[in-house]
């Protein structure tokens, strides 16, 4: 797995990042058990679709954000950037679940500044 370092050498993977992609929408998307069918032309069309997402698992010491290659068959974790405490904690606070036990999306907050670390 690479870490942010690592990551900023691979701007191949870094431009494929969907910054908008967020736990819910990759498995309404991607797996036939979301509800991606019923929202029209968000599914995934082909086998070869993927997308790259960042990820809040909140129960990870440090804490950090995980990037997520998610395909029809099987999602992959790319690399593991850690984040500003502070920043993970407003955004499982944001999530509004229990926390411990999630897996959250970024808040523009930690974009803003993942986007800022990566160079995008």
């Amino acid at each position: 797995m690479l870490g942010l370092e690592e990551l900023k050498n691979h701007r191949e993977i870094i431009d494929l990042i969907d910054w908008d992609m967020t736990p819910e929408k990759a498995v309404e998307t991607f797996l036939e058990w979301g509800t991606g069918w019923a929202r029209k032309d968000d599914f995934a069309r082909y086998v070869g679709q993927e997308a790259l997402y960042f990820v809040i698992y909140d129960w990870e010491t440090p804490p950090g954000v995980t990037l997520i290659r998610r395909t029809m068959k099987e999602a992959d974790e790319i690399a593991r950037v850690p984040a500003p405490p502070e920043m993970v904690q407003r955004a499982v606070a944001a999530g509004g679940r229990k926390p411990g036990v999630g897996v959250y999306a970024l808040t523009d907050e930690l974009k803003t500044w993942l986007q800022r670390e990566l160079g995008c």
